[in-house]
């Protein structure tokens, strides 16, 4: 992101033409960490402007509520071995023995605390997402804990003077966002999405393309060209 606070979703660039992309992720989703470098790669890349809307997925209501039969995974524990699989293949450090020692209890409040960002502008909704992955990925920190997506809050808010903490912990008090995510839940189970993360690409007069899984900005550069 630039450091403009004036900066919208819509990244401007001269010449070519707009694509918008619908990313359906979810802040514990290990594999999105990695793709979100990909993508900053792909936004460099296009000769024209992206447009965003992300759709958050909420991969983990709860420990009670989940079951990753392919991944046979039932367990916080059972949770590590495949982020530590994940980092060895795409090359990351992953804090993997937070599924030990502090692991979260679900992904939802971490949900809501992007869409609560994301009423003050979609920009600190990117942004709120960017640092909250980071605390839980790079620093191993609860994201299902108030304190934490608190910390995370106030890093947002020394990257955009736009952003106010005080109405984000409003926000979120007053279950503000909870509508929001409602609607972000409900779209991902009408588009039948169950793998995060998916990737729904539209290219002006053109079908839309549906991507699901890691890729390259390469190979999503040539999926895009030959939408």
């Amino acid at each position: 992101m630039k450091n403009s606070d004036q900066e919208s979703a819509t990244l401007e660039k001269q010449g070519g033409s707009t694509i918008s992309i619908v990313y359906y992720t979810d802040p514990l989703c290990c594999w999105s960490w990695a793709l979100d470098k990909q993508l900053a790669h792909l936004e460099k890349e296009w000769p024209g402007n992206i447009t965003w809307r992300y759709c958050m997925g909420g991969l983990l209501p709860g420990w009670n509520q989940y079951a990753d039969h392919q991944n046979s995974i039932v367990r916080p524990a059972q949770m590590g071995p495949l982020w530590m699989q994940a980092g060895e293949m795409l090359q990351l450090d992953l804090a993997h023995r937070i599924w030990v020692t502090d692991p979260p209890a679900s992904s939802y409040p971490a949900c809501i605390a992007v869409k609560c960002a994301e009423i003050q502008s979609a920009v600190a909704g990117r942004h709120y997402l960017h640092f909250v992955r980071k605390a839980v990925m790079e620093h191993g920190l609860n994201i299902s804990r108030h304190e934490v997506l608190h910390q995370v809050a106030e890093c947002v808010a020394g990257v955009s003077k736009q952003f106010s903490l005080a109405r984000f912990v409003q926000d979120m008090e007053n279950d503000a966002a909870l509508e929001l995510f409602r609607k972000d839940l409900q779209e991902t189970k009408y588009r039948n999405i169950n793998r995060f993360p998916t990737l729904v690409i539209q290219r002006p007069e053109a079908r839309g393309v549906v991507v699901t899984g890691y890729r390259p900005a390469e190979v999503l550069l040539h999926i895009i060209n030959d939408a």
